[in-house]
């Protein structure tokens, strides 16, 4: 039995805004590929340019054409593995050495912000995963072999040194079910700050919600899995505060220093 012309009409059809939302989708992610395509000519094409065959000036050149910010100048050594280009932001004077991979793809808000005078040392892997933004400030030194990563947001301050092989997680896996898969029951994601002028040594693990106070001093092989108050030196597995670089002369004439 032959149902009703009326009834015959597609969603579509019958739904005209149904039908403008599939098209605008649509649209959405025939650019999103073209972009990624494009991105992967440009960084496949370029990227591996050496600097004595003026790789560095090249990039600078032709990758504003695919991120999102590129100040001017910026030195990219060749190498250098980047994803998500339309959500990397970067200053002047950034410095990024061979073997760096930067991440911003797994959501459209996510953003990788690096500000002017960044530098990122060889084999550093900075990734956002999914609705996650990370701002590097002003000046801030990233040493090799350094891992960042969401989903939670990551704010590193002003003139930070980050040392060696320290890792920065912004997340935390939950296992509360002894009966489930821990891969199968999501993660937390508090964010991270780490405050401006602090030292971060050697193989040092920063772990998710944790907040370094300003001028801060974190030993190799620390384990911080929670605040550290600003201008303090603190080691050790988890990590305790030892002692303060405010010294007692001002403490005495009552001057403090901010939190911010």
């Amino acid at each position: 039995m032959a149902l009703p012309e009326d009834t015959q009409t597609s969603s579509t059809t019958a739904n005209p805004n149904l039908s403008k939302r599939y098209s605008v989708m649509n649209n959405q992610r025939y650019f999103s590929k073209w972009q990624r395509l494009q991105e992967l000519l440009l960084t496949t094409l370029l990227g591996d340019i050496p600097t004595i065959a003026l790789g560095p000036k090249l990039r600078n050149f032709v990758y504003r054409s695919i991120f999102a910010q590129l100040g001017s100048p910026v030195y990219i050594q060749n190498g250098v593995e980047f994803l998500g280009t339309d959500r990397i932001q970067m200053g002047k004077g950034v410095y990024i050495f061979k073997g760096v991979r930067i991440d911003a793809q797994g959501h459209p808000n996510n953003k990788i912000y690096l500000a002017n005078g960044v530098a990122i040392e060889r084999n550093t892997d900075i990734g956002a995963l999914a609705d996650t933004c990370i701002y590097i400030d002003e000046e801030t030194f990233i040493g090799p072999g350094v891992c960042i990563e969401g989903p939670g947001n990551i704010k590193i301050g002003k003139r930070c040194m980050i040392a060696a092989h320290s890792g920065i997680y912004a997340n935390s896996h939950n296992f509360a079910n002894s009966l489930e898969p821990i891969k199968h029951q999501g993660v937390t994601r508090k964010g991270i700050v780490i405050e401006d002028d602090c030292w971060i040594g050697h193989g040092v693990t920063v772990l998710d919600g944790v907040t370094i106070g300003q001028g801060s001093v974190i030993g190799a092989g620390t384990v911080v899995n929670k605040n550290v108050p600003p201008l303090s030196v603190a080691v050790g597995v988890p990590a305790r505060v030892i002692k303060s670089r405010i010294s007692q002369s001002l403490w005495e004439e009552g001057v403090g220093i901010s939190g911010t």
